[in-house]
């Protein structure tokens, strides 16, 4: 993404302002290399979140299961389940996702790893 600069129009910063815009600009400096890698993490982990939905409902239509049925068993509205299937930011929770998987005669893992040096 572009960084824009913005320009106030006319005004003239006193020398306080400038030194706390410079620390500023220094801060945001020293913090961007950690913030991206942050960000690069929440979006691989959204990724990986995505990929398990995807499974669930290639499962899901494997079984010949509609959303209907999937309500049925676990109580989740069908427009939920439709949004969580669909939606490219559902964010759904860890018992929507363990309902679900169970459905399906599936079972939500979680499993601990290290973490990587170039992951973060």
């Amino acid at each position: 993404m572009p960084q824009r600069k913005i320009h106030s129009v006319n005004k003239v910063l006193t020398e306080e302002e400038r030194v706390r815009h410079r620390a500023i600009r220094e801060q945001v400096e020293q913090e961007k290399a950690a913030l991206i890698a942050r960000g690069r993490r929440a979006k691989a982990r959204h990724t990986m979140l995505r990929e398990a939905v995807a499974a669930l409902k290639t499962v899901r239509e494997a079984l010949g299961l509609s959303l209907a049925d999937i309500k049925a068993s676990t109580g989740i509205e069908q427009s939920n389940l439709s949004r969580l299937e669909n939606d490219p930011l559902a964010n759904p929770t860890m018992d929507t996702l363990c309902r679900y998987a169970e459905a399906v005669g599936k079972e939500i893992v979680i499993t601990l790893v290290d973490i990587s040096k170039e992951n973060g």
